[in-house]
């Protein structure tokens, strides 16, 4: 007799059940790697604001920007005002530039963040106006370190 090739019904389920196995391994590991890179970007763009605020500061304090009101401490009005540039003292067409454009928050997909000044709460989320000291996140989350967005 011809023996007929093909698989059995059980080397089928074997094989069934660790492809099972290994997509249960694959699909967290793909979930964790994107909110990873979401935090990645919400760390670099977190950043990237909060040092183009201190290079503001730095320069009104010494001088080389058209200095922001006394009672604002050194820091800008908003954030757009980083973007669009303050005249340089002594130049009425030069302008100084903090940032390009105003960061994307990865949450969101918006360039929104909230904002403090140095009057406010750390644990504010209402902004007082004024002047712009901090920024923060308005995203609701938790990250993988079991610290809250908002307080990063």
């Amino acid at each position: 007799m011809k023996r007929q090739g093909g698989f059995t019904l059980l080397e089928l389920v074997v094989t069934a059940t660790v492809l099972m196995i290994l997509a249960s391994v694959v699909v967290p590991l793909a979930r964790n790697g994107f909110k990873r890179q979401q935090e990645l970007e919400l760390r670099r763009a977190l950043r990237e604001i909060r040092l183009a605020i201190d290079d503001y500061k730095k320069q009104a304090e010494m001088q080389k920007i058209k200095a922001p009101p006394a009672d604002a401490n050194f820091y800008p009005e908003s954030l757009e005002i980083l973007v669009e540039g303050v005249p340089l003292t002594g130049s009425l067409s030069r302008k100084m530039r903090f940032l390009r454009r105003i960061p994307v928050d990865p949450f969101s997909g918006k360039p929104e963040w909230g904002m403090r000044n140095t009057n406010d709460d750390v644990t504010s989320t209402s902004w007082g106006g004024g002047h712009v000291y901090d920024v923060y996140t308005q995203h609701q989350g938790t990250g993988m370190n079991g610290i809250p967005y908002r307080e990063w």
